[in-house]
């Protein structure tokens, strides 16, 4: 990914094997990564058994959240493709047990199909 596109907020493919090494403390002993993009700090990562939505907050990126869904509390999901004049898309997740969608933002030039299709193939 480009200086460009990081800073316009556009996600690309994160490598795998780097993630892993990162996140191998907090994933679950029988638990793989498939797939997984960043929007500049922010990941969206798609392992075998949940979405891991990791959200860098403040200058340094020290402090950081971690929400983790798994696939079987998603009770549907919407992904509105950006228009001519808004610019951006959105991912909506309903989670069971909760009224209100859990809203992120994608950044035109986002792969909001790759997002969409992940989302489906491990949670459909």
């Amino acid at each position: 990914m480009g200086l460009l596109d990081g800073l316009l907020g556009n996600a690309s493919e994160v490598d795998l094997d780097e993630l892993h090494n990162e996140l191998a403390p907090i994933l679950a002993s029988d638990e793989t990564l498939k797939l997984a993009y960043k929007v500049i700090r922010d990941l969206f990562i798609f392992t075998n058994k949940r979405l891991l939505l990791i959200d860098k907050q403040g200058v340094t990126g020290k402090k950081v959240e971690y929400h983790s869904i798994p696939f079987k509390a998603i009770t549907h999901f919407l992904v509105e493709t950006n228009g001519r004049f808004d610019m951006d898309a959105e991912l909506k997740i309903w989670i069971s047990g909760q009224s209100e969608p859990l809203v992120r933002e994608l950044k035109r030039g986002t792969d909001v199909v790759g997002i969409q299709r992940a989302i489906a193939d491990l949670v459909l």
